[in-house]
């Protein structure tokens, strides 16, 4: 789950992470209220949309007056927001945050996540901010920096003391940011949160540190115990497909190709998208409908792969252990009747009562085709999907 930058600076501040101050708007008069009330001569309009590259998109804009601040989240608000990192469809603006300028003398980079390989939540700083982290990596990769936190310890200062010299901060600047990094381990182990971002973090005029930009990806399967953070989802930046799928206890993701896969199991999932990809076909989605597979879950399986204009073929990859085949099969065969399917559609049965199940499909007079194994199924799928 994503926050928006106006949810994760909120958070910031109470966590003590030094953020400018800003007010969010959903109309051109409440943006320009808010100049108002932030005072100034220059202000800042940003898009609020769960994408980075905003500035690229011309989602972030400088204004000198409050009218200019109103001309620009008129001119957002409303629309969708393209970006890098976005689809052709981009994500829709919904509200906008005015901000003070600041008058920026260094743009540094700061984010706290999980390395794997290492097993330690690390905090990587790198004096290149206000640039793409993946771009320094890969161009200057000299520029990052990071140390390893233990979790028997935590954060200690000269984690921050090592970051903060080996991007240049002086003396009284490094103090400071020892308390800020700190403070955004604090808010990172606290949130339940995947990866913390600040970017840039700059170095004020007056050698102050403030958090210019925030990214915020929370772990949803800790959302249980974060129901404050929950409560801050925007299911509008959200796939639609991928919301219902969640309501179902299904676990969906849209990709771009013209197959559709029902499939029980992430790993199995994984692997019959490979498959299909080996046989030349383009999967449509990820689809794992989980191993405690019922006739409904089936159904709003097939309902959510439906929902894809794209899909031409669909093919069903199921290995019954914890459910019986013929139980799946029952499922499988109810469901059809119920959405009415008018594509191709493969299935392939494994596991325990497989006879049965495969007999149940061959005598209730629907046009599914059989598949004895998964290469033979992915064959079968590409085909009808081409023709």
């Amino acid at each position: 789950m994503n926050l928006h930058e106006y949810q994760a600076k909120q958070l910031f501040s109470e966590f003590g992470v030094p953020v400018p101050q800003s007010i969010v708007a959903d109309t051109p008069e409440q943006a320009e209220a808010a100049a108002g009330k932030l005072g100034g001569k220059l202000w800042v309009v940003k898009a609020q949309v769960h994408a980075g590259g905003r500035g690229k998109g011309g989602g972030v804009k400088l204004a000198r007056d409050a009218g200019e601040v109103a001309s620009h989240a008129s001119a957002m608000l409303g629309t969708r927001l393209v970006t890098p990192q976005t689809d052709e469809h981009g994500q829709p603006v919904n509200s906008v945050m005015v901000e003070q300028g600041q008058d920026i003398a260094r743009e540094l980079y700061l984010s706290v996540l999980l390395d794997r390989d290492r097993e330690r939540v690390i905090m990587l700083a790198s004096p290149a901010g206000g640039m793409d982290i993946e771009q320094v990596a890969a161009e200057t990769p000299e520029q990052l920096h990071t140390v390893a936190i233990h979790p028997a310890t935590g954060f200690q200062s000269f984690h921050g003391r090592r970051l903060g010299f080996a991007m240049g901060l002086d003396k009284e600047q490094t103090g400071r940011f020892v308390k800020l990094a700190a403070a955004l381990y604090r808010f990172y182990t606290q949130s339940d949160a995947s990866l913390v971002e600040i970017n840039p973090l700059i170095v004020t005029g007056e050698g102050e540190l403030l958090a210019l930009d925030a990214k915020v990806n929370l772990d949803d399967n800790a959302l249980f115990r974060q129901q404050r953070l929950a409560e801050m989802r925007d299911t509008t930046q959200e796939d639609e497909a991928e919301n219902r799928a969640s309501e179902h206890g299904l676990n969906y993701v849209t990709l771009d190709g013209d197959i559709g896969c029902m499939v029980n199991g992430a790993g199995l999932a994984m692997a019959t998208m490979d498959v299909i990809k080996l046989h030349g076909g383009r999967p449509a989605n990820f689809l794992d409908v989980g191993g405690g597979t019922t006739a409904e879950r089936v159904t709003e399986a097939f309902k959510l792969i439906l929902s894809d204009q794209e899909v031409k073929a669909i093919l069903v990859n199921i290995f019954g252990g914890i459910v019986r085949c013929d139980l799946i099969a029952e499922g499988i065969i109810a469901a059809v009747k119920e959405v009415d399917l008018h594509i191709p559609v493969v299935v392939r049965l494994q596991g325990t009562n497989v006879d049965k199940g495969r007999e149940m499909l061959e005598q209730s007079g629907l046009a599914l085709i059989a598949a004895e194994d998964l290469g033979d199924a992915a064959d079968k799928v590409v085909a009808a999907a081409a023709g």
